[in-house]
Parts: C-alpha cells; structure tokens; sequence
C-alpha cells in the first residue's frame, strides 16, 4: 500500500515538474512581435491664462501651420510631432486671442527632455518647462482625495471598524495612490498615453495592498481582506481611468 502510494506521488511530482519546465521553456523561446506606433508627440504646450479664443500656431517658412488641440476641463493642450517642428532646434509659435498676438520662441531646451512638456502663460506672454508646481499639487490632491472617498466607503462596506484598520488603510492608501498619481502627474497630460500606464501601475498598487492587508490588518478573516483589496483597486482602475478623461493630468 505504501509503494503504491509512494509511485502516486512520485508521479504526481513529476507532472509537476514537467509543467514547469514546459511553462520556463515557452517564456524563454524569443517571439517576434511587430507592432505600428503612432509618433510620440515631441512637445505638449499647456495654456495657461487663456481666453475662450486662444489659438496657438506654428511659424514656418511657408507661413502659419495649425497644430493638433485639445482640451480637458479649464486646460488646452496644442501638441507638436517632429514632423511639423523640423530640427532646427528651435521653432516659433504664433499666439492668439481676445483681440492679442505675439510670437513665442521656443528653444530647443525644451525639446531634449522626455516627456516635453512647457507651460505657457497666455497672459504674461512667458513659458516655463514642465508643469507648474500648484498644478500638480492640486490635481495630485483632488485624485488622491476622490480614491481615498470611494476605497473608503467599500473600506467601511466590508464591515471593517477597528480605529487600527482604519490608520492602516489610510496610510496605506495615502502611500500607494500619491505615488501612483505623482507618477501618472509627471508623463504627458494626455489620457490616451496615460490610460495604458495606470493599468500597469495599478496592478502593482494591488500588489502592493494585498500585502498590506494581510500583514497590518487583523480584523476580519485574510479572504475578506484580499476581497476588499481587490474590489477596490478594481473601483480605483474605473474612477482613474475616468478622471483622467475629464480632468487634466
């Protein structure tokens, strides 16, 4: 009896390691893979000050070019390819608006870094590399704050009560999502670039959680506590994916 049980087993870890080794083959086996990428924009201007009938154009030798727009919320976005703006290394923009034209120079500084985002004040008639600081802070703020709002109320609808759990999710969640939005904060404010990177990042805040929960949190039996997490996360995805859409990033 025990042989026979002995050979069971001895098979049963051999289908095992069978198993592994196949699966360990097939991700090292190269794949080619081909894919068709739209051009990365070169450089995203940011309108800051504008009024309702801004309009942003590129200055060429054969006159004014218009450039891609759009717009989220109080923010427009004009975006330029390599394509348009050429490598002279620098390139001018024809700025309009409310009776008002100038013309912005814009070096070529600002097209060295990745992402290539400026800052332009419609007013002050003035650009600054990047996005400005209280804009970050603001919407980094305003997506953490609506997260915190939803994972606390399935927090609460999970029946946790404790004052210790509480101090945990908020800690926990403070870490993960202000990491997660100051990442998402510092790519190019456009969602269909953004959409794709907090899918990924988010996999790993739920990671991230899991673990949290079953080590800091002791209320609750460890299945109602990665069934919260992953409810959550899930709620997270759908409300970042949409604030994305609605609000700058």
């Amino acid at each position: 009896m025990n042989a026979v049980y002995m050979e069971g087993q001895s098979l049963k870890q051999n289908r095992y390691r069978v198993l592994v080794l196949v699966l360990a083959v097939i991700c090292l086996v190269p794949a080619i893979a081909c894919t068709n990428a739209a051009e990365p924009p070169a450089l995203v201007v940011i309108m800051t000050n504008a009024p309702a009938d801004a309009e942003v154009s590129l200055v060429t030798a054969a006159g004014l070019a218009e450039v891609s727009k759009s717009r989220v919320a109080w923010e427009t976005y004009y975006v330029f390819y390599h394509r348009d703006i050429g490598t002279s290394g620098e390139f001018t923009l024809q700025v309009s608006g409310n009776g008002v034209r100038y013309e912005q120079t814009v070096g070529v500084q600002y097209l060295n870094s990745y992402p290539g985002v400026i800052t332009l004040d419609f007013a002050a008639q003035t650009i600054a590399g990047g996005k400005l600081l209280s804009r970050s802070i603001l919407l980094v703020g305003l997506r953490v704050i609506f997260t915190l709002v939803i994972e606390g109320l399935v927090f609460y609808l999970f029946g946790f009560r404790e004052k210790r759990s509480w101090r945990v999710f908020l800690a926990m969640n403070l870490l993960t999502q202000g990491l997660l939005n100051i990442a998402l904060n510092g790519g190019l404010p456009l969602a269909v670039y953004l959409m794709f990177k907090l899918i990924i990042m988010e996999f790993w805040v739920f990671v991230a959680e899991t673990a949290g929960a079953l080590v800091l949190i002791k209320e609750h039996r460890r299945l109602r506590r990665v069934a919260f997490v992953l409810i959550a996360n899930l709620l997270s995805l759908v409300l970042g994916g949409y604030l994305i859409t609605v609000l700058p990033v």
